[in-house]
């Protein structure tokens, strides 16, 4: 008996060695790269993030930026029409703590501004990469 559970044991073992067996964290792990978030949103050194869809990226600060800024109370946002370069300081944000800049993560337009921020800031805090987006702006090349 001893030697058949062994057998098995290398059989198996040289069965996954030759790619006809996969460990079943292949499945999770590519499962991860095929969402949809990860492959179209970026994030800068600087803790913005743009999510890319066709020509448009809607543009804020990352959950780990608003975290480390503490309560937020005043969001500074630019005017539909206005140009920025990648780089460019946007807009600011002010919390309790300290007030801070945001910077273009990329070229283009803004095409719209989150019009809720001005009066409800505090969904930073809450919801700072989903709902609380700061701008969305036309890619000048995508």
């Amino acid at each position: 008996m001893a030697t058949s559970a062994c057998m098995r044991s290398m059989m198996a073992g040289r069965a996954f060695a030759m790619g006809t067996l996969r460990p079943s964290t292949q499945k999770i792990v590519a499962s991860k790269f095929t969402s949809t978030r990860f492959a179209s949103t970026y994030f800068t050194p600087a803790h913005e993030y743009v999510t890319v869809d066709g020509n448009i990226g809607t543009c804020g600060i990352t959950d780990f930026a608003q975290s480390a800024l503490g309560d937020i109370v005043y969001v500074d946002l630019p005017e539909v029409g206005d140009e920025f370069e990648k780089g460019d300081s946007f807009g600011s944000v002010e919390s309790v703590k300290a007030a801070s800049d945001v910077y273009a993560p990329v070229s283009g337009t803004v095409v719209e501004v989150n019009e809720t921020l001005s009066d409800e800031p505090e969904t930073v805090n809450a919801k700072a990469e989903t709902d609380a987006w700061f701008i969305k702006i036309e890619l000048s090349s995508p």
